[in-house]
């Protein structure tokens, strides 16, 4: 697979800028450049590294991961122990054993405040985030079961 590669014009061009911008942006090190002749020529993911845009075929072939952290106020140790081994027990049992979930949990005593992040594929992820929410705000959940036996 060959990369694409551009003249300086075509990249002043691509960005709106003057040839001379580009020419120093090369020179400066804040663009790469491959120097062939007289002429430069930027390599597409260069170019993107440039513009902070991911290369399309990063996107398109490569593996997506979000990150996601859920703070819960108002949570004791007995319930944060039971809610964490609920969100690991899950995270362990996804679906793609290839790329699993990462989950950790944080829970601190002094401000009853629990955090729990997540790393890892958008529909794992969500659908993780989906037992959370549901665990969290019915009418038997974990936290309203603190309340009532407090």
């Amino acid at each position: 697979m060959t990369e694409d590669m551009y003249s300086v014009e075509q990249v002043a061009d691509r960005l709106n800028l003057h040839v001379r911008t580009v020419r120093g942006y090369i020179r400066s090190g804040r663009l790469r450049a491959v120097r062939i002749g007289k002429q430069y020529r930027i390599a597409a993911s260069d170019l993107d590294a440039l513009t902070g845009q991911t290369p399309v075929a990063t996107r398109v072939g490569g593996q997506v991961e979000v990150s996601s952290i859920v703070q819960i106020d108002g949570v004791d140790r007995a319930a944060a122990e039971r809610l964490g081994t609920l969100v690991l027990t899950s995270a362990n049992t996804a679906h793609d054993q290839a790329h699993p979930l990462r989950v950790q949990t944080v829970h601190d005593e002094d401000r009853h405040r629990m955090k729990i992040i997540i790393l890892g594929d958008p529909a794992a992820t969500a659908e993780l985030l989906h037992l959370l929410d549901a665990v969290l705000n019915a009418d038997n959940g974990l936290l309203n079961q603190e309340v009532r036996d407090a």
